[in-house]
């Protein structure tokens, strides 16, 4: 076995020596922040199952969950409130694995899901289905979205340079499509008034009012998301070193950006479906994560997927207080937080690069 040592002053380390963090217990740090992610995503879950127009006690919520007995309390906890907790858990787990991915493959801090038009391209799609098919249920809307994010980041990746995409080529192609997308989005509503109303009810961003059925469609899609965004996250660590560093540690870097860039449209799509465009989660977690871990994608990931739940779930329950008996939509919430958030960041130096 070869023992590493810790450097000496002045001693810098390999890149071999970054990127192979040792295989043994987790540290005190990690699995702190993996016990308070975890804390924080049980609580904002109760409070989704119990804080509402009606307040339900957690023992009563329990109750409705492992013995029903019928009650009106019971329908309200099973049939309204769990679907729309597990829904706001499988999203909020997408848009922050998506965001984690999309700065460390980019090297940008300001990086969000949307930047490879993933949004523009689901509202192209659905506002063409509502405009020219005349389809106005949600599941029908449901495929179109996912067939316009997937079309949409294949456009960018295309126009990045495909094979030879870089961060930077990926950012302008990204910033082009959206304009162009969301500028025949506008258009289309401005001429077509029914469009505009039935458009406004997706495009919001809720977790109110969709059923489990919606969620087991795109459950396969967000899984496949997930999984290949945490098995990425080793190449993306290395790729975060420089390119001559990753080839030289193995890393095949132009197929780890693409399975990428495959990772971040299967989680975003899916979401943005499901849910309609909500944004600034994908750009607000990876923050969070990385002041508790560091750099590392490693630990980056696994802190995302429990902390972006969390907060759209903690997100859905303000929304629901702030102007109760009505409520505010996920969507307008995370949006005036991440508008907070990202000032914070834009006037941080240290923002500048990761």
């Amino acid at each position: 076995m070869v023992m590493r040592t810790p450097p000496r002053a002045g001693e810098h380390r390999s890149p071999a020596d970054v990127t192979e963090a040792p295989r043994g217990r987790a540290s005190p740090g990690r699995s702190a922040s993996l016990l308070l992610g975890l804390f924080l995503l049980v609580t904002a879950a109760v409070l989704s199952l119990a804080v509402g127009t009606q307040r339900i006690p957690p023992d009563q919520v329990w109750s409705a969950l492992v013995s029903p007995s019928g009650t009106g309390n019971d329908e309200i906890v099973r049939d309204l409130r769990l679907p729309r907790t597990l829904l706001g858990v499988a999203v909020g787990a997408a848009l922050g694995l998506a965001g984690a991915v999309m700065q460390t493959l980019t090297r940008n801090p300001l990086a969000d899901p949307g930047l490879l038009g993933v949004n523009a391209g689901a509202s192209a799609a659905v506002v063409t289905a509502i405009s020219v098919l005349g389809i106005t249920s949600f599941a029908g809307y449901l495929w179109f979205a996912l067939a316009g994010a997937a079309l949409a980041t294949t456009a960018v990746s295309a126009l990045g340079g495909g094979r030879l995409a870089t961060p930077v080529r990926l950012a302008l192609a990204g910033t082009a499509v959206n304009a162009a997308l969301f500028g025949y989005v506008n258009g289309l509503q401005l001429w077509d008034l029914n469009t505009l109303d039935e458009m406004r009810f997706w495009s919001v961003g809720t977790l109110a009012k969709r059923d489990t059925s919606l969620l087991l469609t795109v459950a396969p899609l967000l899984a496949a998301g997930a999984l290949l965004a945490l098995a990425l996250a080793r190449p993306l660590g290395a790729i975060a070193l420089g390119e001559e560093h990753a080839r030289a540690l193995g890393t095949h870097v132009r197929r780890t950006r693409l399975l990428s860039v495959l990772a971040v449209t299967l989680l975003c799509a899916g979401a943005t479906a499901v849910c309609g465009p909500i944004g600034f989660v994908g750009l607000m977690i990876p923050h969070a994560a990385r002041a508790f871990c560091g750099p590392d994608p490693r630990q980056i990931f696994p802190l995302c997927a429990l902390y972006a739940p969390a907060l759209l779930l903690a997100s859905d329950v303000l929304g629901r207080l702030v102007v109760a008996p009505s409520e505010i939509e996920v969507g307008t919430v995370t949006a005036f937080l991440g508008g907070l958030v990202f000032i914070h960041l834009v006037r941080r130096r240290k923002a500048a690069h990761l």
